[in-house]
């Protein structure tokens, strides 16, 4: 079922033009910035296409003053490795064609994340998500159940339902271009 629905969501965001993807991913930074006001301390992937592009939002927390932390894929154990970003420029695409700053960390804590945002395949509006498959977000968000989860897709992306097992970690928030989901009592 997750892999039909995997299959099925991916196909539609895939199919967006790159000038949607740049405008409704401007949409759903705008509608980032009031919810990430309060943190200092926030954790953002960086984009591959045809994800919800997070530059401008690394660029917006930075000159904010923010102190933005990008995960590192570790694929040997399955885990992701933190790291502070003052300078989008030194990223370079790595694991899985995602742009990280290899060879040009400074090593963050999980402990001091506030918020983390996380990138979707899938969601619905229960707060539930379909990654990649290979989990190492749920992992995370596992091992540091304090962090503010807020989930980044475009609407295409929703789905009625997506079945939810132990090792799945609902979302606070979802963000869209269209709204922003709050899923939980705890959300942003």
């Amino acid at each position: 079922m997750k892999t039909k629905i995997r299959h099925e969501l991916k196909t539609r965001r895939n199919s967006l033009s790159p000038t949607t993807i740049a405008e409704w991913s401007d949409q759903i930074t705008e509608h980032l910035r009031p919810l990430l006001n309060p943190y200092q301390t926030i954790m953002v992937y960086v984009s591959k296409p045809p994800e919800v592009e997070t530059r401008p939002l690394i660029h917006h927390l930075l000159s904010q003053g923010k102190r933005v932390v990008v995960p590192i894929i570790e694929r040997e154990t399955c885990t992701l490795r933190l790291s502070y970003l003052t300078n989008p420029n030194v990223l370079i695409t790595s694991t899985f064609n995602v742009p990280e700053p290899i060879g040009n960390e400074i090593p963050a804590s999980a402990e001091e994340v506030e918020v983390a945002i996380i990138p979707l395949i899938a969601f619905d509006i229960n707060g539930n998500r379909l990654g990649y498959g290979a989990g190492y977000y749920d992992r995370f968000l596992q091992a540091h159940p304090t962090i503010v989860k807020i989930g980044v897709a475009f609407s295409v992306q929703q789905a009625p339902s997506i079945p939810g097992d132990t090792k799945d970690v609902r979302m606070d928030s979802i963000v869209t271009e269209r709204r922003i989901y709050r899923c939980d009592h705890l959300s942003v």
